[in-house]
């Protein structure tokens, strides 16, 4: 199957780098550290708290194991990065535990992770009191990742947006962003199909969640990644060949059915353009939003991965997020 090429793409005008960014990197951790990426990031207690996976790497770039770091934040800029890992996972069945994504529920904080085992790749839900222990409450069947909890119930139910992988029946990559439900965090069903990668103009291989979602008056406003294949790109970092670009983009879910999609932007919200996502990275080209928090004042700090490599901070006003949002 031939896959359109999508030509040069742009962030959207509303929204702010960071100007100190990266906001954590390699250099920034207290314990062996390679690459700092793909961050979740919450209010949580009166202050912000961020949950990092770091891939540990020897001089020959040779990747070695995989850890989550922890960091906390009174501004959502300046990060104490705590002198251990919180969390690392190594043993005959369970490989590595990586991409976290933290959502405050009643409370209560809630971490979704991806899990490499040796029978495949598990999506996980844990919670934790004080981020030294995770009580993992469900796994799933592979092959799902990339899920992010809603941070309240909708109609009694606990609600989730994840990716499956569909190698087999589709052929290739080609996955799209699904939603389940459950009533107790640990059985989940109900699946349904909430956007599939032709609805997203600016993607030709596979879309999924990102950040968790955040509830304003008009919806559900929610993150996505969305990846483009072209086969002409060749190397673009580390890896002998790495041809996909990963943007982040915007779309705004029903508030009372997140099934349904009631607004999307048709364009990328944030595009690999900066040095540090487009250069000299693990995978050049990558944007990966993991938190999304919506202050008082209406400012949304966007936690972003960039180049599988350093962890990014954008901001925009929620307003002009929600106005991007084209009704679908």
């Amino acid at each position: 199957m031939s896959q359109n090429i999508i030509g040069e793409l742009k962030s959207a005008p509303c929204i702010v780098r960071y100007p100190g960014n990266p906001v954590l990197a390699a250099k920034d951790i207290p314990y062996q550290a390679s690459l700092v990426f793909n961050a979740g990031v919450t209010k949580y207690q009166g202050r912000y708290v961020m949950v990092f996976r770091n891939d540990v790497f020897n001089d020959e770039r040779r990747f070695q194991y995989t850890n989550l770091g922890l960091a906390f934040s009174n501004d959502g800029i300046a990060w104490d990065v705590q002198p251990e890992p919180c969390w690392q996972v190594g043993d005959e069945e369970n490989l590595r535990v990586y991409d976290p994504r933290l959502t405050v529920i009643d409370g209560r904080c809630y971490m979704c992770f991806a899990m490499d085992t040796r029978h495949g790749l598990r999506g996980g839900i844990a919670v934790t009191e004080d981020f030294s222990k995770f009580d993992i409450l469900s796994l799933s069947v592979p092959d799902n990742r990339n899920m992010v909890l809603f941070p309240e119930r909708i109609g009694g139910m606990y609600v989730r947006l994840e990716r499956p992988f569909p190698v087999y029946s589709r052929g290739r990559d080609r996955f799209d962003m699904w939603m389940s439900d459950s009533p107790d965090l640990k059985y989940w069903g109900n699946s349904s199909l909430a956007l599939g990668v032709e609805h997203v103009p600016y993607a030709n291989d596979k879309i999924g969640p990102a950040a968790p979602p955040v509830k304003t008056s008009k919806g559900w406003l929610t993150t996505i990644h969305a990846v483009d294949l072209d086969p002409e790109r060749g190397k673009n970092g580390w890896e002998p060949a790495w041809r996909k670009r990963y943007c982040a983009g915007i779309v705004l879910l029903d508030l009372d059915d997140p099934s349904k999609v009631i607004g999307m932007c048709r364009e990328p919200l944030l595009a690999p353009e900066a040095p540090y996502e487009v250069d000299g990275g693990f995978r050049n080209n990558v944007i990966f939003p993991g938190g999304m928090v919506l202050e008082d004042t209406g400012e949304v700090k966007i936690y972003y991965g960039a180049a599988d490599t350093v962890e990014c901070l954008a901001t925009a006003h929620v307003d002009d997020l929600l106005a991007l949002c084209e009704a679908v």
